[in-house]
């Protein structure tokens, strides 16, 4: 048994709002709820309901920007700059501007859908 794996086929995660997701690491992949590493790109005026996540997520902005609300704050976070989202905190992501966005996120534990908590 090896001590790593490569990835080269990220499980694609269906979506219908144009957003790509490649989780390359997590339960989706590689059937682990420790971590979850996912590629992503959002297209312009992308949102996503608000969600209260029971996972640290820490987000590293490859090209563009992304709006976060995070309980009463807005932050812009640009390319080259990082967040850490901790557990439990109500945020929402989305990118209201006119080009898609390029970010890399890590969830720990994985991201699941029971764990992220969206709002109806």
């Amino acid at each position: 048994m090896k001590n790593y794996i490569i990835q080269n086929n990220p499980f694609v995660v269906p979506t219908s709002d144009g957003k790509l997701i490649e989780e390359h690491f997590g339960l989706a992949s590689i059937k682990s709820g420790d971590y979850s590493l996912a590629h992503m790109i959002a297209p312009p005026r992308w949102s996503e309901p608000f969600q209260k996540p029971e996972f640290d997520e820490i987000t590293l902005m490859i090209r563009g920007k992304k709006k976060i609300e995070i309980d009463d704050e807005e932050i812009i976070l640009s390319a080259g700059q990082s967040i850490l989202i901790k557990k439990s905190a109500r945020v929402r992501y989305s990118n209201p501007f006119t080009e898609e966005c390029e970010y890399v996120s890590l969830c720990v534990p994985a991201f699941s859908i029971e764990r992220v908590k969206r709002e109806a």
